[in-house]
């Protein structure tokens, strides 16, 4: 200790010090910065749209006419299509990341596989639609229909799902599987019985998160044949639809201020939506996490 100069280590300590409470400071003030500006739209939206939230708001269609618009048509339109996006993402991703994880060879092309699916992830929603105008509106023939838009949709979260799963299946303790090995199970079986049952919560940690982004996105669809004006409810899958943030973008961008609170209105249910189905996600994780 005789040869370190205490002066010099109080002056580092002291610009050290100084160092973390500026950006301590910095990141308190742009959490509280954030916080305001999110609390400041959620009391515009209530204040706006809270009145218009009405039985009647969930029996009507979409009208001319702000006093008699309502988001039925939207609303169920946007479960018909979380219908067919939940469980092919769900699939086709967790079935993509099983594969990479558990059966593939590391080699280049599992590389060159991996690093596309990563990159897909960061693509800007518009290409995904026009992917799937390209693919299955007009090349499959599936016409402006739910199921054209549903694959659009999961198209665009399927790289988030596969990442997710991948870091979630990654994350089962090497022990579990050898220890499912030892008792005389098969890869599948140890794959099914143990690894997944663990990954649980992490792929659905990911997908909550991919499917919030799906139930919001609007270019995907519009680019893919989703409709802004309609008044009837979808009969199957290859029915016409249109979704709430289609429905609430068409009411924003009409210049009678009366359809600024109908939007404000489909934002509060659009919101609603998103928490339920994020809800009954984050039991379905908890209840896995106390499992396992």
């Amino acid at each position: 200790m005789k040869y370190i100069d205490q002066t010099v280590v109080r002056k580092m300590m002291g610009k050290r010090a100084m160092k973390n409470r500026f950006f301590q400071t910095l990141f308190f003030v742009s959490t509280i910065f954030a916080l305001v500006v999110l609390a400041i739209l959620l009391y515009r939206i209530f204040t706006q749209g809270i009145s218009y939230v009405t039985p009647e708001f969930f029996q009507n269609f979409a009208s001319r006419r702000a006093s008699a618009s309502g988001i039925k048509a939207a609303l169920i339109g946007s479960i018909w299509v979380m219908g067919v996006v939940i469980p092919i993402s769900l699939l086709l991703g967790v079935g993509t990341a099983i594969y990479l994880e558990e059966y593939a060879k590391k080699n280049k092309l599992t590389n060159f596989i991996q690093a596309n699916i990563s990159n897909l992830a960061g693509v800007p929603s518009i290409v995904f639609g026009l992917l799937g105008l390209t693919v299955f509106v007009r090349g499959m023939d599936l016409g402006r229909s739910i199921l054209a838009g549903g694959l659009t949709m999961s198209l665009l979260i399927l790289p988030v799902i596969v990442v997710a799963a991948q870091e979630a299946i990654r994350s089962v303790p090497k022990e579990l599987r050898e220890a499912s090995y030892g008792m005389g199970a098969t890869k599948w079986q140890t794959i099914y019985r143990i690894v997944l049952p663990a990954a649980i919560p992490g792929i659905l940690t990911g997908s909550i998160l991919a499917f919030s982004r799906a139930i919001g996105e609007t270019a995907p669809l519009l680019v893919a044949g989703a409709f802004v004006f309609v008044n009837y409810l979808p009969e199957n899958l290859l029915s016409s639809y249109t979704v709430m943030p289609i429905q609430i973008y068409n009411w924003a961008s009409r210049p009678q201020a009366e359809f600024q609170n109908v939007a404000a209105a489909g934002i509060i249910v659009l919101f609603i939506f998103l928490i339920v189905m994020n809800s009954v996600a984050v039991l379905i994780r908890n209840k896995f996490q106390k499992r396992y």
